[in-house]
């Protein structure tokens, strides 16, 4: 078995009990096969990208180890997501949950399913936020 990588994921909510549905998202990643959760972030409420009209988010990130390929870990977390009532409808619409590799370990990779680290660092401020408070838990 390999060394395990660590990974910052973002997660968000703009529909329903949106503190309910990142609680089970922090709950279904730290149970993910071979995925320990190290840290999480507080949460932060922040108007919706895109443009579309649609209610705010709140979001959070978390630190996991996990020896799931940084593919897989994607594929768990959209079943996550599934799982959760996500329904991808339109690009940038609301959702119950949300789910984002934000980085893997110091990775860079852009395949048709995942870009490395997360082409949306650089534009979110609150992004940059979440993983300077995650910094002191990835020794």
């Amino acid at each position: 078995m390999s060394r395990p990588a660590r990974a910052a994921i973002a997660l968000g909510s703009n529909l329903g009990d949106r503190h309910e549905h990142l609680r089970a998202g922090r709950a279904a990643i730290g149970a993910l096969p071979g995925t320990r959760l190290l840290a999480a972030t507080g949460v932060e409420e922040t108007p919706p990208l895109g443009g579309l009209e649609q209610p705010a988010y709140l979001n959070q990130m978390v630190l996991v180890e996990t020896v799931l390929s940084p593919h897989d870990l994607l594929r768990a977390l959209q079943a996550i997501e599934t799982a959760n009532g996500r329904e991808r409808r339109a690009h940038w619409g609301s959702r119950t949950l949300d789910l984002d590799v934000v980085r893997y370990d110091g990775l860079v990779l852009t395949t048709t399913e995942l870009t490395l680290p997360h082409p949306g660092v650089a534009t979110r401020d609150f992004w940059q936020r979440e993983l300077a408070e995650l910094a002191p838990h990835d020794g």
